[in-house]
């Protein structure tokens, strides 16, 4: 939170190692692209404004429109009456409360005892892994247990299997009466599967708003719901989502960073085979936040058809490394491996908790330097040592500079990233609200499992099994 008095921290997009001044023509892109890019990107811009005033983006009114008076009021009791959280829900219905967990939270907030932690312990099931769910049933008492299953179709596999688990455990041992106490979800607010199981069994409910995606579904009752039962700040989220609105209501590509950023990894991709970008987070407390981007810009941009209909098959592919660890795996690929990446580094200037290194071993120089230094001096000497060896490998490189983590500016992340992801895929020129590829497995998983309306799927499925030779050694 801000201080009183003072001017909320701002995060910062520094894009100089993307420039050809920087590695090189043959892999930056030069001052004089970017102002041949700049009209489009003013475009693309304006496009984005006259979708959002027609209500067509509602995800970048969210800061506005959500009721986190409602939120609360549910939240703030629940988060003292239960000891566990268990959020039922896959991808955008799981990723953006693990990565807000994972910021806001210690990360050993599960291992607190109940006074020190004054939050339930958290569990996101976001997988049909029999053997997690399973365990994870084993350490929790329902009696003590809230459930938020997250699905707007109420048709999702993963999740509604998962949904008819807890539902059952909670009948098998507590009794029906108890299921509306230790279940709570969050859905479309008038149709899908879900939504009448709701008004069945009574349960208290959150709506998914109309028009939002998954994906980007995080500053909504999807994310915000169980982030305020976590007690996490979700007014902060909110209005650091607000400020970095309004820096992204410029068309100017030297004043919006989300459009510097989206115009910057369209031309690395498609001009200079850039086509993976490596999110590397010199924070652990940030290391989720490249899980929850992966899938916002994989499932945003990677798409086979144009607007026109094209076979274009377009996205760069989003890849996740954490700093300092992955200097000791993935690092010497970046550097010398194929020229195909960019990396965009999230640093903190401030950490939130100081650890000097102690003094020790005076005769040995290769130890005795780090004594006196913080640990946070230590990661942010890495993250500035990979950003040069980077720069000198001629790999294309940018860093989003987090002041400190706090609500408000990881609201902030999260708003660029995403509106960065719009401007994007209107500079490929495609639909980055769909995801047919996904569309595709799902319906095959419906027709595998037996769900009326998909046997011809299934038929089709048999016949093509029947038709290979599987080579198995």
């Amino acid at each position: 939170m801000a201080k009183k008095g003072k001017s909320p921290e701002k995060i910062t997009f520094d894009y100089t190692n993307m420039l050809a001044g920087a590695v090189g023509a043959r892999n930056g892109i030069t001052e004089k692209r970017l102002e041949k890019i700049a009209p489009l990107a003013e475009q693309v811009h304006e496009i984005v404004t006259e979708e959002r005033s027609g209500g067509r983006l509602p995800f970048m009114d969210l800061p506005y429109t959500m009721d986190l008076e409602e939120i609360r009021k549910f939240a703030a009791p629940a988060s003292k009456k239960y000891e566990n959280l268990v959020v039922l829900g896959i991808g955008g219905s799981a990723l953006g409360m693990i990565a807000l967990q994972t910021a806001l939270n210690s990360p050993f907030h599960n291992l607190m005892d109940a006074k020190s932690r004054k939050a339930p312990r958290l569990f996101v099931e976001d997988n049909v892994d029999p053997e997690r769910i399973a365990n994870m049933l084993d350490v929790i008492d329902p009696a003590k247990t809230l459930f938020n299953v997250i699905s707007k179709s109420g048709g999702t596999a993963e999740t509604m299997s998962a949904f008819l688990i807890a539902r059952n455990l909670i009948v098998k041992k507590l009794g029906a009466k108890k299921l509306k106490d230790h279940m709570v979800a969050t859905t479309d607010v008038k149709v899908g599967y879900l939504r009448p199981i709701v008004e069945r069994e009574g349960l208290a409910s959150f709506v998914v708003p109309d028009g939002v995606g998954g994906r980007f579904s995080v500053l909504s009752a999807v994310g915000l719901l169980p982030a305020a039962i976590m007690g996490i700040d979700i007014k902060g989220l909110m209005d650091g989502a607000a400020q970095m609105d309004k820096r992204c209501r410029s068309g100017s590509i030297y004043k919006n960073p989300a459009l510097m950023a989206a115009a910057l990894h369209y031309l690395a991709d498609t001009e200079k085979g850039k086509n993976i970008q490596v999110m590397m987070p010199y924070s652990n407390a940030l290391k989720d936040m490249a899980d929850w981007f992966r899938q916002l810009w994989a499932e945003s941009l990677g798409k086979k058809y144009s607007l026109e209909g094209r076979v274009v098959h377009t996205g760069q592919t989003p890849a996740k490394s954490v700093g300092a660890t992955d200097q000791h795996s993935q690092l010497q690929l970046y550097n010398e491996g194929p020229s195909d990446k960019t990396v965009t580094m999230l640093r903190v200037e401030e950490f939130r908790k100081k650890l000097v290194i102690p003094k020790g071993y005076g005769d040995l120089a290769g130890v005795a330097y780090l004594g006196g230094h913080e640990m946070g001096e230590l990661l942010n000497a890495e993250q500035s040592a990979t950003e040069m060896a980077l720069t000198k490998n001629r790999c294309p490189n940018c860093t989003i500079n987090l002041p400190s983590i706090t609500p408000e500016t990881v609201g902030q992340l999260i708003y660029m990233l995403e509106v960065q992801t719009a401007y994007a895929g209107l500079f490929y020129g495609i639909n980055t609200f769909d995801q047919p590829g996904v569309e595709e497995g799902k319906i095959s998983t419906y027709a595998l499992m037996g769900r009326p309306g998909f046997e011809d799927r299934k038929k089709e499925i048999q016949k093509t099994e029947k038709s290979i030779r599987r080579k198995k050694i």
